[in-house]
């Protein structure tokens, strides 16, 4: 096992130095904690009191290793963290730290982006993950999807990059620079150069944390999940206040007694267990956070967001979308409580992209 003393002040440094001198197997074993000059026998609360603290620390600006997203309630890894000089070092210690929470089934309160959370999986990201890492440049790829391009966008496929303080044009494919972007291949383009933003960016950040999160965790055994249960792994079930939620949705379209609204409700007070609000939040918003103060705090793409429902006019066999840059969800007019139900349900289920894109 491992046996740690750390200063209360200096939790993440302390941390940090000691867990670099203990073997993989030595972390699988028993972990105790002990905050040097505090009388406390580890019984398990000192354990759980270092994860909380270590789950904020991680995200302290000062270190420089994790950025906000525009929400500003996920975080992913920080694409100039290289000002901190051993911040691959740091990754790798923070995805040993996660691994560990998972083997002991501690929940962090530390949320990352959709995209990260693929990065830990193994799974494609796409231009759909680009809404919470980059507003403004995701906007600008809605744009060019849905806008005539030909003769208007003087573009190649390449793309250009940060490097250590400077700049470098990278191509897409083999023969980029000299392959036009056009209306006929922009939606590849837009794939391709999201997948960029969102990996060339971090590739090492990434590397570093999944090697020290897959030396103590079997790869076969996180594979089983997507992304939102991934969330759910790592943080926990959160407690939904249903009353508070409702207080704090607005609507367009709707009211608050029109049918498939009181039909929403129903289903969400009583057909949803806690994992089914959960996925619901994550469907709507992008993340299963709770704001600490409650669903007046939500946020969106561009600042203070509420929980919103927009009435698609008609009764359909589409699904509720939802766009998780404004916590909306687009519900059609369904003529019946059983078909409302059974599309709401299927939605948030199956759906591990909540974002459409143009």
């Amino acid at each position: 096992g491992v046996q740690l003393g750390v200063r209360r002040e200096h939790v993440m440094a302390d941390s940090f130095e000691q867990l670099q001198r203990a073997s993989d197997d030595d972390l699988r074993g028993k972990l105790t904690v002990q905050f040097r000059g505090e009388a406390g026998i580890d019984a398990g609360g000192l354990v759980r009191e270092w994860f909380g603290i270590l789950a904020r620390e991680m995200f302290n600006p000062n270190y420089a290793l994790f950025a906000p997203s525009a929400d500003g309630a996920t975080y992913q890894p920080n694409r100039n963290s290289a000002v901190n000089p051993d911040h691959l070092l740091y990754f790798k210690f923070i995805g040993r730290v996660v691994a560990k929470a998972v083997l002991d089934e501690q929940h962090l309160d530390a949320h990352f982006t959709r995209a990260f959370y693929k990065h830990m999986l193994g799974r494609t990201v796409s231009a759909s993950d680009m809404a919470a890492a980059d507003p403004e440049y995701f906007k600008s790829l809605q744009w060019i999807l849905s806008n005539s391009i030909d003769g208007v966008l003087d573009m190649t496929f390449t793309t250009t990059v940060e490097e250590w303080g400077g700049t470098r044009d990278i191509e897409l494919v083999p023969g980029g620079r000299d392959m036009p972007v056009t209306d006929a291949n922009k939606r590849e383009y837009v794939e391709l150069v999201a997948r960029m933003k969102l990996e060339k960016s971090i590739e090492r950040q990434i590397a570093a944390f999944l090697d020290g999160f897959y030396a103590l965790v079997d790869r076969d055994l996180v594979a089983v999940f997507n992304e939102n249960e991934l969330e759910l792994l790592l943080s926990g079930m959160p407690e939904i206040d249903v009353d508070d939620l409702r207080r704090n949705t607005e609507y367009s379209g709707y009211t608050p007694s029109s049918p498939q609204i009181q039909w929403f409700w129903r289903i969400v007070d009583d057909e949803l267990d806690q994992e089914g609000r959960a996925l619901l939040l994550q469907f709507v918003t992008g993340s299963s956070k709770v704001p600490l103060d409650g669903f007046k705090a939500l946020r969106g793409m561009s600042g203070p967001t509420k929980f919103h429902i927009h009435r698609v006019p008609g009764d359909s066999d589409r699904l509720p979308q939802a766009h998780t840059c404004f916590n909306s969800l687009d519900l059609p007019e369904y003529s019946t409580f059983e078909s409302l139900r059974n599309k709401l349900l299927l939605a948030i289920r199956e759906s591990s992209e909540g974002f459409e894109l143009a």
